[in-house]
């Protein structure tokens, strides 16, 4: 099931029962008539507020955005955990060490790609595993036979605090526990307005920015988010939608699971093999893996004359020879920019195609590298700490 969120999705809605998923624990504050909601990990979130998400990107850029996002950590435990998720994922996990976050992907037994998420060593037989969408839980859970583990749900809400401002906000959260000394993908306990809460320097933007960890039931959720709307404020912090997001890691070539890969896809075809330790030994998918072809079949494209649109062919000639998995409006390029599938893997990038639209047209495009803008990740790694100047058109 993919999540689009293109401009067009949000009037294709349909009303779904409350009750059918899990609803967010900060609706309170965050809820609106306006609001067009998705559902991801079982969860309710906002793609839609009504809002202008132009004006929020660019506060995400120069500011700084409160995002309440629906990936949801599971937890791993017990003595042969290290083993277990050896097993379970592309990416070698017994050298991590505790407070440590990495990207890290689970294969299917054919090599496709099952979930990707961030896991995090909480303690020496204790992690989580921040999955995207999809069915992970019962996934971990079948595969679970001959390892003394528990998979278990830590009922886990995320916060996102995105944007060049994200440190202050923090900082002043945390009464300055949390400084430029955090570095990227690092994690940890901190105090955040009187409860002790897991945080990541990550995210889902290409910013500068952190993640908040909820911790179940027993966190108050109101007074957290109260808190960090008080700790925000004084640095132009405002709670946006998805919207947002979505365009800037489109920008930044965070890909999408379910959308822009799935379990026909291999990791090496979605541009994704520096994560996949093939050296570490048996893992699900790497028999799979053996010899394939690495080259990825996935890159960027960018449009002058329009908006590429999820599903769209793209064409070499009359020949359709990829289509898009998803595309947004970029302002800091001022371009339409979006993810093109090919069926093959080649040398795409630098050529000229076309591609057709739902209304029929047909619009020249151009195939990029990923990420579509600092490809040296030096804002996301605050390196650079510039403010980008805001387009006066």
């Amino acid at each position: 099931m993919s999540n689009l969120q293109e401009t067009s999705d949000l009037e294709n809605t349909v009303a779904v029962s409350a009750r059918r998923f899990e609803e967010s624990p900060f609706i309170e504050r965050t809820g609106s008539p306006d609001m067009v909601r998705g559902v991801y990990a079982g969860r309710y979130f906002p793609i839609y507020a009504g809002e202008d998400w132009v004006g929020k990107y660019w506060t995400l850029r120069r500011q700084a955005l409160i995002f309440d996002v629906p990936e949801k950590p599971v937890e791993i435990s017990g003595p042969d955990a290290v083993p277990f998720l050896e097993k379970v994922l592309a990416r070698r996990v017994a050298t991590m060490t505790e407070g440590r976050g990495y990207y890290s992907i689970a294969c299917t037994p054919r090599g496709g790609v099952f979930m990707d998420g961030v896991v995090f060593r909480l303690a020496e037989d204790r992690f989580w595993y921040v999955q995207a969408d999809g069915p992970l839980e019962a996934w971990l859970t079948a595969h679970s036979g001959g390892f003394d583990v528990t998979v278990s749900d830590p009922g886990s809400r995320v916060l996102q605090i995105q944007g060049p401002a994200s440190m202050d906000i923090l900082g002043a959260a945390t009464d300055g526990a949390i400084d430029g000394a955090m570095k990227y993908f690092r994690s940890g306990y901190f105090g955040i307005g009187g409860q002790e809460l897991y945080v990541s320097r990550t995210g889902f933007t290409n910013e500068l920015g952190f993640e908040i960890y909820c911790d179940g039931a027993t966190t108050d959720h109101l007074a957290l988010w109260d808190h960090l709307m008080a700790c925000g404020g004084p640095h132009g912090m405002e709670f946006s939608s998805t919207r947002a997001l979505t365009v800037r890691r489109i920008e930044g070539g965070i890909l999408g699971n379910l959308t822009d890969m799935d379990p026909t896809m291999t990791p090496f075809e979605a541009g994704l093999a520096r994560f996949i330790d093939m050296d570490k030994g048996d893992f699900i998918g790497r028999d799979a893996l053996a010899g394939r072809d690495t080259r990825p079949c996935l890159f960027g494209l960018t449009c002058e004359g329009a908006i590429p649109s999820a599903g769209c062919s793209v064409l070499d000639g009359d020949a359709a020879v990829g289509r898009i998995t998803a595309g947004v409006p970029s302002p800091t390029l001022g371009l339409g920019i979006g993810y093109v599938r090919f069926g093959a893997p080649g040398d795409w990038v630098g050529r000229r195609l076309r591609m057709d639209l739902p209304d029929g047209t047909r619009h020249a495009v151009e195939v990029v590298e990923l990420p579509f803008y600092d490809r040296e990740k030096k804002i996301v790694r605050g390196v650079d700490r510039s403010i980008p100047e805001r387009p006066s058109h």
